[in-house]
């Protein structure tokens, strides 16, 4: 997959040299929603013997029409192209979300980043918009088409009566739900970032833990105790993973992202690592005194292991 960053407008060099079936969408996640709309475009592609290129942004443009600075995303833009080549998408193309970019006008948007993309079929779920709503959306594409490509239109998905949606998996991250959230995605939820100096505590009662600091506005799950698996080097350990706020030594941390890795013993600080959420075990908990903690500490690692076989 090759992945072309795109400040507009787009120039005539970064036009694909063939014909293509373009995928469109922010796919913030990549859920299995989004999946299905990418499978369709995929599978036209090859059926067609077409190049398949997927259009996305790098921010959401939540930031720019509702100046929400502080979104929180289900993935990077790193960890968003690792899962769409995962796909099978050809072309990727990241466009910066600028306030240019943004004022374009609907026919606008369909002529340079549609027809100039050589789109013979553009794919995009149901929900899909590329202006003002009621004027910008599935439905109306076909009328700023100039009859230069097909618009397939993916219908919604359901899982357990409730639409697969970005939102949705939030609520269900910040709520402990966390494996209900890994259905929706279609795979275990994960944090990226770097491990960090703590302040070493879990080392004096027995459980050394790994601090992560997450990369960007990752969405980090609620407050608790999980089962984990986290990446390090090339190889992936079992762990168990607190967020909270070490309120049994009254330590002013703010939230913290600390994790147990099993079976193991590296200074890791300074790297990257991958973080996998798998199950939520319990909240967080007050303890009277470290003996309490790490009786507590020894159940949650038996607990994590039954959940990671």
């Amino acid at each position: 997959m090759q992945i072309i960053n795109v400040k507009h407008p787009l120039l005539n060099e970064q036009r694909p040299q063939t014909d293509t079936v373009l995928i469109m969408g922010f796919f913030d996640g990549v859920h299995l929603g989004h999946q299905k709309v990418i499978k369709t475009g995929v599978n036209l592609a090859k059926k067609h013997n077409l190049k398949s290129v997927l259009l996305t942004f790098d921010r959401s443009p939540r930031t720019v029409y509702q100046h929400e600075e502080d979104f929180k995303y289900l993935s990077t833009n790193e960890r968003k192209a690792e899962l769409l080549e995962a796909l099978g998408i050809d072309y990727l193309y990241f466009v910066e979300f600028s306030d240019s970019f943004a004022k374009l006008k609907p026919q606008e948007f369909v002529d340079q980043y549609m027809i100039n993309l050589q789109a013979k079929y553009v794919v995009a779920g149901f929900d899909y918009t590329y202006g003002k709503k009621d004027i910008a959306n599935m439905a109306t594409l076909p009328n700023y088409s100039r009859e230069q490509f097909t618009t397939v239109m993916v219908p919604e998905q359901i899982i357990d009566d409730q639409k697969i949606g970005s939102s949705a998996i939030k609520d269900f991250i910040t709520h402990g739900k966390i494996e209900e959230a890994n259905k929706f995605l279609g795979y275990i939820y994960q944090n990226q970032g770097v491990v960090i100096h703590g302040l070493q505590r879990g080392r004096t009662l027995g459980y050394p833990t790994a601090n992560l600091s997450v990369d960007g506005n990752q969405l980090i799950p609620s407050i608790g105790v999980y089962a984990t698996r986290i990446k390090v080097g090339n190889k992936w350990y079992k762990a168990m993973t607190s967020v909270g706020y070490n309120v049994t030594f009254k330590e002013n941390t703010g939230v913290t992202i600390e994790t147990n890795i099993f079976d193991f013993d590296q200074d890791i600080y300074g790297q990257k690592v991958q973080l996998e959420w798998v199950k939520y075990l319990r909240g967080e908990v007050k303890f009277d005194d470290a003996d309490g903690l790490v009786k507590q500490l020894k159940l949650d690692k038996e607990n994590s292991l039954l959940a990671l076989k």
